[in-house]
């Protein structure tokens, strides 16, 4: 009996202590913190003042009162991560209190880099390329004057999922009378404002459909800039269609809900002269024909000697290739030219991919600086070559591709020889939509279209 109450006690006073663990892991002064609040240095008023300024002109005499919980929700570019405070070790701690860890993956890249302001400089070029090339004229932001009494935006207005915004360029353009009111209706979202203004009602804050009404015109304006939308339907790409309204008129507008775009940047050097070896990598598909292979890896080594070459291979009876910067992929028997074609270009890590065939051969006027130099300068994603055939005829396979509107059994696709125009810059090429299969793209864009598996023995087009 002594023993029991022994081993009683003992395990109450082990329970205790693992309390007490629990409570000091979770207390408020240890807690897990991310923090994405507003910063101090970045005050709300401010930012309101930044998102307002180009929408509407005027009205900036009249005082407004932040809404604090509606206002933080803004985005503004200052979220920080914060890592849990190490506070105690004891066995199996990271399976009981999972901890939060944070790394600057920033600095430490660029601590052990050589030149970390030379890197720098050369990926905010990068990024300033990959702007200019995702540029829509879709995207930037219109308002339409009140040709109506109702001023709103076009286009332009974009919201992340289940993220806030204020939506610019709100108005009311209207002869004074004793009340001006309008009205605001969405279906994947809802509205408030991010601050208050004196003598204007505003009904159906954090609703689909919401009010706002002023016996003065220059308060309801004013209060319009600072109308937000909120997006409460999750979804990856979609769009929710506004209606904008006042008495004996009413306006439709698209808010655009979607992630952003995540650019890929690529290290290609920053040298005067393109590094072709760090900017492209050379893909190819062989089968039955190891022979013209090696011709091919032999000739372009002559030219590029450090450039890598992927080669996927679904011959019966694969032969090794080998050699400095060669990946060679073995597949399954018989796959066909575009299965190949995905499994070589899904190992390119190079900003760019040449696709050749295994029986072409590189010569001395095979620039493929050229070719980098019309993807660097312009916002093409692919640029086709010309193939000398051995009877000296030349092919370059420049098509034009159109659809037509059919009945009922389909669209009517048309492919037709020619060209749409000379591309600016560069007087000796043109724009088509179709080339051959001797082409360099820009590789997340290849990877991203990919090619149909079930073409394997028809591959003459890119």
């Amino acid at each position: 009996m002594r023993t029991t109450y022994t081993k009683c006690l003992g395990l109450i006073l082990v329970s205790g202590l693992l309390l007490l663990v629990l409570f000091y892991a979770h207390s408020p002064g240890t807690s897990s913190v991310v923090d994405i609040r507003p910063r101090q240095g970045s005050p709300i008023k401010k930012l309101l003042d930044e998102k307002i300024q180009d929408t509407i002109s005027g009205y900036h005499d009249i005082a407004y009162h932040i809404k604090e919980d509606v206002a933080s929700r803004l985005a503004q570019n200052t979220c920080v991560c914060l890592a849990d405070k190490d506070t105690f070790q004891v066995p199996f701690s990271n399976l009981l209190f999972p901890r939060v860890w944070a790394h600057n993956l920033d600095f430490a890249f660029l601590e052990s880099h050589p030149d970390p302001e030379g890197i720098k400089h050369h990926r905010a070029k990068e990024y300033s390329s990959f702007q200019s090339r995702s540029y829509s004229p879709a995207d930037v932001l219109i308002v339409a004057e009140a040709n109506n009494p109702l001023q709103y935006p076009t286009q332009g207005v974009e919201v992340r999922p289940l993220k806030t915004i204020i939506i610019p360029g709100l108005g009311l353009k209207e002869e004074t009378k004793s009340n001006h009111m309008v009205h605001l209706t969405a279906t994947l979202g809802t509205f408030d404002v991010a601050a208050t203004v004196d003598k204007v009602s505003v009904k159906g804050e954090g609703e689909k459909h919401m009010i706002l009404s002023s016996p003065l015109l220059a308060a309801l304006n004013r209060q319009l800039q600072f109308v937000t939308y909120t997006n409460t339907v999750f979804h990856p790409k979609t769009a929710d269609t506004v209606q904008f309204a006042t008495e004996g008129h009413q306006s439709f507008f698209t808010i655009k809900v979607g992630h952003g775009t995540i650019p890929t940047l690529y290290n290609s050097g920053y040298q005067k002269e393109y590094n072709i070896s760090a900017l492209v990598t050379i893909a190819t598909k062989t089968f039955l024909r190891y022979d013209k292979l090696k011709d091919l890896v032999d000739s372009i080594r002559q030219y590029y000697p450090t450039i890598t070459i992927v080669i996927a291979d679904d011959n019966e009876h694969p032969q090794p290739v080998t050699g400095p910067h060669i990946e060679h992929y073995i597949m399954p028997f018989g796959k066909g030219w575009f299965a190949g074609r995905n499994l070589a270009v899904s190992q390119v890590t190079t900003k760019y991919v040449l696709w050749v065939d295994d029986d072409f051969i590189f010569t001395a006027n095979t620039k493929l600086e050229r070719m980098v130099d019309i993807l660097e300068k312009t916002t093409l994603d692919l640029v086709g070559g010309a193939v000398r055939e051995v009877t000296s005829y030349t092919a370059t396979y420049r098509h034009t591709i159109s659809v037509e509107g059919g009945g009922e059994d389909g669209d009517c696709l048309h492919m037709r020889h020619g060209y749409h125009h000379v591309i600016d810059g560069f007087p000796n090429c043109v724009v088509a939509d179709a080339v051959i299969n001797f082409f360099m793209g820009r590789t997340n864009k290849v990877q991203q279209v990919g090619f149909n598996p079930r073409l394997a023995r028809q591959a003459h087009l890119g």
